[in-house]
């Protein structure tokens, strides 16, 4: 039994948590751990039931964790997901997760799984490495769309591997070692500049090299620099490159659950220059940092990370820093969602804001906040929150933004159903330590954990329209208002779709004769064979109703 000093409630954690508890002030040690050997369970043993869809409002999640069929394999976890967009083909997108096979075991191993329609459907694929350990993924693609994969391993020590992909998280190259430890966080640089494709990673005290935390590869993931000290030395946080290809690592510090700093790099983008900082910042987020309190919606784990990102705009606040984290504030509260602004490279910042709506004095949780900002400079912001459960158990997912700078923020938006974050644990007592998002110039890409199917499972969810093509316009509006053309009535303009034949028809037509067959009829003029028109909407020109007309006939 552990007291709740927060709200009074007498709260009644596993066993197992109570050998991990570490409190926010004290000396930490290795987030990490293997408890449990890896457990087979053979294929006849695993159930199955459907995957989840889950709709809440005009907002729809898909299960990403599925078998090769695609269904829900019962009684296994997923947690901590990450993200990854290709910035040269927006339809590829990439999610990685801790996998845990059984949830008798906190064994877990790199799941993986990508979609080549802009996150609609999901393609599954196995494990890396099956039967080994691997925890806390982080996905990032490079300019030329490669995909990176960095996992945490053990063998003796902490350390990381990179797995490389060319197609999108289809297949993957065997593991590269790059040193590395727990909670480590990476960033490609795509700015086009000096350090343009360099690999950035930096992590925590459970690592490979005691209290060298950072280092870099400047030949694509293959081969790693060994790693040095960051500055103030802080950890659970992110890794972000400016716009001009500097270098920000944020987090907390050891000494202090409510210190964090900055820690800044100008040089490191050279790929001749040696590993430096110019030095580390004080952030003040108005809070704490907490980690395994033995209560709360996640009682063993983070309440979330600490975000940096920079505007990468061509706006006025081009080159800003925005951080923010899930904290505990002074007072009765147990955690809000911060956010500070700087406009001088990290060197100062402005006042805490709390981003989360609702009552500033209630007993509710806001965790796992996470950020991330587009390309025109709105920022997007996610968290679980436990303002409609008495407990402050129960958690929804829900979203704010701003589009001054993070000045003002919009009323926060429900984006899933209310979910048990205490079921399904993996033999460990939390949900992960953290959530992800990619943001564009119309919405955002999400990938969270729940427990919608009674048990732990990952979800992506897209945030508004698509805009596969960049314009800052809607798919929806492109192909309503005939700015792009959609074929095949998939909902993604066909400029997003490959033509590797150049019939000039998109590929999920080529099994549909087209007018490019002259053995076809294509009465109306549609690029369509009549003869499976049926198949994919009404045929305009046979019904009569030439207001349907994709384009006129000649």
């Amino acid at each position: 039994m552990i007291w709740n000093m927060k709200t009074g409630v007498l709260l009644m954690v596993v066993t197992s948590l109570l050998s991990g508890i570490g409190w926010a002030d004290e000396p930490q040690r290795p987030h990490e751990w293997i408890d449990d050997e890896f457990v087979v369970v053979p294929e006849e043993h695993r159930q199955t039931s459907p995957s989840r869809i889950v709709i809440q409002g005009r907002h729809t999640s898909v299960q990403v964790n599925t078998n090769g069929e695609g269904a829900n394999t019962s009684g296994d976890a997923a947690n901590e997901p990450s993200i990854a967009v290709n910035p040269g083909d927006r339809l590829k997108i990439a999610i990685g997760w801790r996998q845990f096979d059984t949830i008798a075991s906190n064994f877990r191993q790199a799941g993986n799984s990508h979609s080549t329609d802009g996150g609609r459907s999901w393609t599954n694929g196995d494990v890396l490495t099956p039967g080994v350990f691997r925890s806390d993924p982080v996905l990032e693609f490079a300019a030329d769309g490669t995909l990176f994969y960095d996992s945490l391993t053990y063998s003796n020590e902490y350390s990381t591997d990179v797995f490389i992909s060319g197609d999108g998280g289809a297949t993957w190259s065997p593991a590269f070692s790059a040193f590395g430890g727990d909670k480590q966080w990476i960033d490609i640089d795509r700015t086009g500049g000096q350090g343009h494709g360099n690999f950035y990673q930096a992590w925590d005290y459970a690592g490979c090299c005691g209290d060298l935390w950072f280092n870099r590869s400047t030949d694509g993931g293959v081969n790693f620099e060994y790693p040095i000290t960051i500055p103030q030395m802080p950890y659970w946080g992110i890794t972000e490159v400016g716009p001009d290809g500097t270098v920000f690592v944020i987090g907390r510090t050891e000494s202090s659950s409510s210190e964090f700093y900055v820690a800044r790099s100008s040089t490191v983008q050279d790929p001749d220059s040696s590993l430096a900082f110019d030095g580390a910042f004080p952030v003040d987020l108005g809070g704490a940092l907490h980690f395994s309190l033995g209560y709360g919606p996640n009682p063993a784990g983070l309440l979330g990370q600490v975000w940096i990102a920079a505007d990468h705009s061509n706006g006025p606040r081009r080159g800003d820093l925005y951080a923010l984290a899930s904290v505990d504030p002074p007072g009765a509260d147990p955690l809000d969602v911060h956010f500070v602004r700087s406009t001088d490279r990290g060197e100062t910042w402005s006042a805490p804001i709390r981003v989360n709506d609702g009552l500033s004095d209630d007993d509710s949780w806001q965790w796992f906040g996470t950020m991330s900002v587009a390309a025109n400079g709105r920022i997007d912001v996610i968290w679980n929150d436990t303002r409609n459960d008495d407990q402050d158990i129960i958690s929804e997912l829900r979203y704010t933004s701003s589009s001054d700078g993070g000045a003002t923020w919009s009323a926060s938006e429900v984006l899933s159903p209310a979910f048990d974050p205490w079921i399904g644990w993996p033999n460990q007592s939390k949900l992960g330590d953290y959530y992800d998002m990619v943001s564009d110039r119309v919405g955002a890409h999400v990938a969270y954990a729940a427990t919608f199917n009674g048990e732990q499972d990952v979800y992506y969810l897209r945030i508004g329209d698509w805009d596969c093509n960049d314009n800052g316009i809607g798919d929806t509006v492109d192909t309503s208002f005939g700015t792009s053309q959609d074929l095949d009535q998939d909902g993604i303009p066909d400029e997003c779709r490959s033509d590797g034949d150049l019939d000039g028809a998109v590929d999920p037509l080529d099994n549909c004769p087209t007018l490019f067959n002259p053995e076809q009829r294509d009465g109306d003029h549609n690029g369509i064979g009549d003869a499976c028109e049926g198949l994919i909407f009404a045929d305009a020109f046979e019904s009569g109703d030439t207001s349907q007309w994709v384009s006129p006939p000649p």
